[in-house]
């Protein structure tokens, strides 16, 4: 494989990953780390730096490849990698790329193998102890350990039988005790109580190493009843191989690295104190609480297991640079929506994935900027999480790029015309803003802004002519005089 990237790395190992990653120096090997808030730490200046992806060996009190990687896919760099762009792609480019992978995919049923790579060491029963594992301390204000943060968590639906994959936060409590943390409309959420409806305990899955097109589609919002198996093949052109789990029977990804399988009870018979934990909008929004536990049956891992970690990170830091995905799926939604004359679309990293988008647009008719506000801010990619501003600039602008936006804010923007309020909009139960009276009453509505950063449409033939050198005379320039942009 050239240097700069030329292949898609979607389907590949963990392992081959870290290779690749490794020869394109994009990971860095630390020893010697203590688990307890010092990896966690770590990770995060790292992150906020902008640096690689971070693989740690021998730490403290845990044996020789026992091993935590993070910031895996936390910038666009390492994301436009795995769907084989170069390094140097920029941002819009690499939300094309993701959009267009998104709409011409089919999707493809997994097919089940006989054997896998996880299961070279196993433990049942007794045998269990998931402290065996280096889950970090990530934050220092978390209740706990987490060993689920870019995991993989397998659930099947009782009456339809399809299975589900999300991406939920898993907590240590003990040898054989796990904590899961889930909002009341996650698909995982839904089928368990199926389950517990009837008194039953929910069987369940959780896969850590996985390939990274099962990662990216365990935390986008897929359809109900749609596999998040059958996505990700639609992503790799091929069925993702699976393996039947001994104790729960659910289809297990045979790419992983480790894999948990258990069952939760419901909640009425069991729960622990679980929580709280550092959330991808900067903030503890979530208070510790009575939350399912996952009874451990058995654990099956590769020799000198990975255990992948993405805690969220205080913006403008990411852990898995969701926004990139949330950034493709609302230029695909708006599209079908019927909006014409897309350029681009961007989440501000700084709005923790999706309070802060930008969309690009060329304008064609009076009223195509609040059309485009309005699309923006339904359906699940745009209301997601905390969507709190939509800023519509013209296709001069690069949405990706913050301080041109802000230019575009500062200077074809008037406060009083170009902002325009949606009150009592859909909230997010995560959303710090949410008054602690509303949100005790259970009332987690918003408002939302939409700002109008175009040109005039009625006048825009009469704006000023902006200053700066045209892509023809850059061009020219860089053929003229390359050695001074090497």
């Amino acid at each position: 494989m050239a240097a700069t990237g030329t292949r898609d790395l979607l389907g590949a190992q963990l392992r081959d990953l870290i290779d690749e990653f490794d020869r394109q120096e994009e990971i860095r090997r630390i020893d010697g780390v203590d688990w307890n808030l010092e990896l966690g730490a770590i990770t995060e200046m790292l992150a906020l730096r902008d640096g690689p992806s971070l693989l740690f060996d021998h730490i403290k009190g845990y044996p020789e490849g026992f091993r935590v990687l993070s910031n895996l896919t936390n910038n666009p760099r390492r994301v436009g990698m795995l769907f084989g762009l170069p390094k140097t792609a920029g941002g819009i480019e690499i939300v094309r790329t993701i959009r267009e992978r998104f709409t011409e995919m089919n999707l493809t049923d997994p097919v089940e193998v006989r054997s896998s790579g996880f299961d070279e060491e196993s433990r049942s029963g007794s045998q269990v102890n998931m402290l065996d594992f280096p889950s970090p301390f990530w934050h220092e204000h978390d209740g706990g350990r987490y060993i689920g943060t870019a995991c993989v968590v397998v659930t099947r639906d009782l009456e339809d039988k399809w299975v589900n994959l999300g991406t939920y936060r898993v907590q240590v409590h003990d040898e054989r005790t796990l904590g899961l943390y889930l909002e009341p409309p996650h698909h995982g959420n839904l089928m368990m109580q199926r389950f517990w409806e009837r008194g039953e305990s929910a069987p369940i899955a959780i896969c850590i190493g996985v390939q990274p097109a099962l990662l990216m589609s365990a935390f986008l919002a897929i359809p109900w009843g749609v596999s998040e198996y059958k996505f990700a093949g639609g992503l790799l052109g091929r069925p993702v191989e699976t393996v039947r789990g001994e104790i729960t029977g659910l289809p297990l990804p045979a790419s992983a690295e480790i894999v948990i399988e258990g069952f939760c009870p419901p909640p009425s018979q069991e729960t622990r104190l679980e929580g709280p934990f550092g959330e991808t909008i900067g903030y503890y929004a979530s208070t510790p609480d009575q939350r399912p536990v996952i009874h451990v049956e058995a654990v099956y891992y590769r020799r000198n297991p990975i255990l992948v970690g993405s805690p969220p990170l205080r913006p403008p830091a990411s852990s898995s640079a969701s926004y990139l995905f949330r950034a493709a799926n609302l230029w695909n939604q708006m599209e079908r929506a019927g909006v014409p004359d897309i350029r681009g679309v961007w989440m501000i990293p700084s709005g923790a994935s999706s309070a802060l988008a930008v969309v690009s647009i060329e304008q064609r008719y009076g009223g195509h900027v609040k059309q485009v506000g309005m699309a923006a801010m339904t359906g699940t990619a745009g209301a997601g999480l905390v969507g709190r501003y939509v800023i519509v600039v013209d296709h001069d602008i690069d949405p990706s790029d913050v301080e041109q936006v802000l230019w575009a804010v500062a200077m074809r923007s008037d406060p009083e015309e170009s902002i325009e309020i949606i009150r009592q909009a859909t909230g997010a139960y995560l959303d710090p803003r949410i008054p602690p009276e509303k949100r005790a009453a259970g009332d987690f509505t918003m408002s939302r802004a939409i700002i109008d950063a175009c040109r005039p449409y009625r006048w825009r033939d009469q704006f000023p002519r902006p200053v700066g050198t045209s892509s023809e005379l850059q061009a020219q320039v860089l053929r003229d005089w390359p050695q001074l942009f090497d």
